[in-house]
């Protein structure tokens, strides 16, 4: 189709800012990908932008040798399976009796659930009662607080509510029950909403630490991402530097004079952040009608 000289400016204009917007969004992490690349005290100085100047992967052997950051791994992973499986099939399963209307009381529930999106009763009852619940310091803690999302429920609801009640009423005719209606009938047509919300929900349960932090002690059920909070905050990457140092046989000094504590903590950003990224593609098909379909008014 012909375009006017005025629609070609503003494509230009637009596909301009958009170029730059996604440059501004992606350059921060390419740059933390090129330092976990260049050697630590090349990277000391400075002028590091697109390309490594010094290329090594001691930054990368130093991180997959550590043993902490393997346990972090494997309980980041139980976390965010366990955790995104147990939450959207009990808010889908909440969201599909709030939805019939022949539920008795299902407006109270809607407005009782609502009500805990807005009022919550604040950090230190939450760890008290949690406490009393024997959560602390137990891996439960880190995914059973989040097993109804209420957001979650309302788009689910909203997709539910859409649903044919012709192709319910047809199935309880042949027979299937309540639980066979919703198994074989409402998940299989619910694939969109399912894989969307089901990234969203791991993505929080990947990158959450600041709840693990307040109630987990024990340092093997700490997260990944309280792995990289500890290595930014505290000293844990110049102790690994200096015990490559202390290492027989003179190989580990090297390798820890050609290391800093930065490049470690980029090349740690950039290992945790990998597996989260990589769930995308996967489900990047059903991702734009899943956000469609919870954005539509009842």
């Amino acid at each position: 189709m012909k375009t006017s000289g005025s629609d070609r400016i503003m494509n230009t204009v637009i596909y301009g800012a958009l170029a730059l917007l996604s440059f501004v969004s992606l350059y921060p992490f390419w740059n933390a990908f090129v330092i976990s690349l260049n050697e630590g005290t090349n990277t000391s100085l400075g002028g590091l932008t697109f390309w490594p100047r010094q290329l090594t992967f001691d930054n990368y052997e130093v991180i997959l040798n550590d043993n902490r950051f393997f346990k972090a791994t494997f309980v980041s992973v139980i976390r965010t399976v366990a955790g995104t499986a147990s939450a959207i099939f009990l808010t889908a399963l909440f969201a599909y009796g709030l939805s019939k209307k022949g539920v008795i009381g299902h407006k109270w529930y809607m407005l009782l659930a609502i009500f805990t999106m807005y009022f919550q009763g604040g950090l230190i009852p939450t760890y008290l009662w949690f406490r009393e619940l024997g959560l602390f310091n137990n891996i439960w803690v880190l995914f059973v607080p989040w097993m109804i999302s209420v957001w979650n429920m309302i788009v689910f609801r909203t997709f539910f509510k859409g649903i044919p009640e012709g192709l319910e009423e047809s199935a309880k005719i042949d027979g299937c029950t309540n639980y066979g209606l919703f198994f074989r009938i409402i998940v299989p047509l619910s694939g969109p909403v399912i894989a969307t919300l089901s990234l969203f929900q791991a993505v929080f349960f990947w990158n959450e630490w600041f709840h693990s932090g307040i109630y987990i002690n024990d340092a093997a059920l700490l997260p990944v991402q309280n792995y990289l909070v500890n290595m930014i905050n505290s000293n844990s990457a110049q102790e690994m530097i200096s015990q490559l140092g202390n290492v027989p046989g003179g190989a580990g000094d090297v390798v820890s004079r050609s290391i800093t504590p930065k490049s470690l903590q980029m090349t740690a950003l950039i290992v945790v952040s990998l597996p989260i990224i990589m769930v995308y593609p996967f489900v990047q098909k059903f991702f734009v009608k899943g956000v469609l379909i919870g954005s539509m008014k009842e």
